[in-house]
Parts: C-alpha cells; structure tokens; sequence
C-alpha cells in the first residue's frame, strides 16, 4: 500500500511554517523584550527579571498547568506562550528567532546542534520506575503479528529523524538484535495523529506512540485489531531547552530561570492534584475522558526532577553515540548541551515551595 501522500506532508510541512511564521510576529517584541545586556554563558545567572522584558515559550502543557495552580498571572508578567511544541517545529521557531524555550524530550537538542543551531538544555524531567511508566508504546497495525521485539523483523517501521519516537525506534532494534537492514524505515513525521491513522490505514506495521494517543489508538481501533506492545526501555526523558543567544542576553536569562523556577512547581503540582490535572487538562484541554486521563495519570507515575544531572548527562551521550553510529554524524558531547547554571533550579523551587 501507497504511504502517506505527498501532498499531506507537504500539508504538514505548510503548517509548520505558519506556526513559525506567526511567532515570527511574537519573535520581534520578544527580542525586543529582552534588555539587550550581554551575558556570558559562565556568568552567574541574574536573579531578578527587569521590567519589560518578556520571553516566548513553547510548554502548552505546562500553560494549563499554571492556569490551574494558579501561577499564570504570576509567570505571564515576563513570559508570552506560543501554542507550539515538539523538536522540529520548536527548532525551525528557534531559527526564526521567535522562540526562546520549548519543551521537548531528549532528540531536538541533539538533531539541533548536528544542523548547526546552537542550544542549551535548562530544565530536565524524568518518572520514577520509568521502565513500568513509559512515555511511550509501540503501535502494532490491526492484522500484523507482532507479539515480541524479535518480530519486529521485516516490518514497516515508523521512524522519525531529529525527534524521541525515532531515537526510540533505533535504540529498541538494537535490544532486539535487529539492524535497520531488517526492518523497513519509513520516515514519517511523529506529529498528532499521523502515526496512529498511518497504522490504522497499512500504511506502516510498527510506530513508536505515546500520551493520549495511545488510549486514542486503542479506542479507535482495537476493535479491528490494533494493539500496542511495550518496548521495555527507558525513554521518559523531557527538557525545556532554548537557543543560546536568548541565554546570553542578561535580562532573558534573568526570565528563564525564573520560568524553570515557576516550571519545576507546577510539575510538583500536577503530581500532587491528580484529579484536577485530569479534569483541567485530560478532559477539558484535551478532550479525553475522565477515565482516559486517568489512565494517562497512573501510566505516568511520578516525576523525578533531580538536582544532579550527572547521570541524566550520561544516558544522553549513550544516545548520542547511537545516533552517531546510525547516522553518520559526528559525536558531541552531552555535557555541552546543558546549561549546569540551571541544574538545581528547579528542584530548589520545588523544595522552597513545600516549605
């Protein structure tokens, strides 16, 4: 069968760049907000954030969150939010200057440096027993026999360069001893619903999906055989990470940690109101029921926001020399992508705010 048509991904591609283009309009007045002082990357990180400056953040997320544990006011003095999210799109906002944090997991700052942006990573998010809670699941097509990751062997796979779903597709054909040689890699783009409707339709056999769309694709279509299996690897990496050029300006930075701040809170909030993040946001935002959200609740378990980011580090280089291998691309170092100005932020505010 025929994959997706040229013109949905040419579709696809359009939309993007409208979001780009629309935050390019947000991107002057935020640059404009910033106070233009020069800060280097080794400086100690200003504290108080200036009147005026404004930064532009992708986290919709987290958005919701603020409105619900009523933060928003508070951050929305120095922060303009974008309704934008995911590696690619965050990464072509970041080239028009119209961004200045996205949230993302663990791929965009990797895909993002070997293209020749230049990113730090400020803010880092991971779940307790991530095995038992993985962010994601790999989708198999109704009527295609995959039971174990060993029957991954000749089916249509999936696969997204430059984002978590891909990375994840590579690192589970390594456990099951396969090589991209077994497998066909589809290159798709691991946005919405495009994977769930590419399965449903024979399009791919195998595809790495996660969050809401899981329940999404088991509702839909597991009467017609639909399932998912779990990959039983670690992938519950999630980062807020910006270009370097908002970092080095002073008042900016002075807003981002403030953001990180005000972040790592509402992460602690969202664990501990768990019937009002599904009633806020599972349901009312995103238009699941109330039993869906809470399956996405327990799925995810409880969120470890560390101080050290030591071995956070390591498990990224060890998917970065993955990637290298699998690609072609130079090595880095995933010590350089992270900001360790940052590293304490967050579980500081949390800390402050039980206090």
């Amino acid at each position: 069968m025929k994959l997706m048509p040229k013109k949905s991904l040419a579709a696809l591609a359009a939309t993007a760049l409208a979001a780009v283009t629309l935050l390019s309009g947000c991107g002057g007045d935020a640059q404009a907000g910033g106070t233009g002082a020069k800060l280097a990357l080794d400086a100690p990180l200003p504290t108080e954030v200036p009147d005026g400056v404004k930064i532009v953040v992708g986290d919709p997320a987290t958005q919701v969150a603020f409105k619900l544990s009523g933060q928003l006011d508070k951050v929305s003095k120095y922060t303009t939010f974008a309704n934008l999210s995911g590696g690619p799109q965050t990464t072509e906002a970041f080239r028009a200057h119209a961004l200045d944090l996205g949230s993302v997991a663990e791929i965009p700052s990797i895909h993002a440096t070997w293209t020749g942006l230049h990113v730090k990573i400020v803010a880092s998010k991971f779940r307790l027993d991530p095995i038992n809670h993985p962010i994601y699941e790999l989708g198999i097509a109704p009527g295609v026999q995959v039971k174990t990751l060993a029957d991954l062997r000749g089916k249509k796979i999936a696969y997204s360069p430059g984002q978590a779903q891909g990375a994840l597709v590579l690192k589970v054909l390594k456990k099951a001893g396969l090589t991209k040689e077994d497998v066909k890699l589809v290159e798709l783009p691991s946005t919405g619903d495009v994977y769930p409707n590419a399965l449903a339709a024979k399009q791919i056999d195998v595809a790495p999906i996660g969050g809401v769309q899981i329940k999404r694709y088991l509702t839909k279509y597991g009467k017609d055989g639909g399932i998912t299996i779990q990959h039983g690897l670690r992938d519950d990496a999630g980062h807020l990470y910006g270009p370097t050029e908002s970092l080095e300006d002073a008042g900016k930075a002075a807003a981002i940690r403030a953001y990180v701040a005000a972040w790592g809170v509402a992460q602690d909030w969202i664990d501990k109101h768990p019937k009002e993040w599904i009633e806020g946001y599972y349901v009312k935002d995103q238009g699941l029921t109330e039993a869906d959200g809470q399956w996405l609740v327990d799925n995810a378990g409880h969120p470890d926001i560390s101080g050290d980011w030591t071995d956070a580090i390591k498990r990224h280089q060890e998917t970065i020399e993955l990637l290298a291998k699998e690609t072609g691309k130079p090595v880095i170092q995933a010590k350089d992508l992270y900001d360790l100005r940052f590293q304490t932020v967050a579980s500081d505010a949390i800390k402050a705010a039980a206090k």
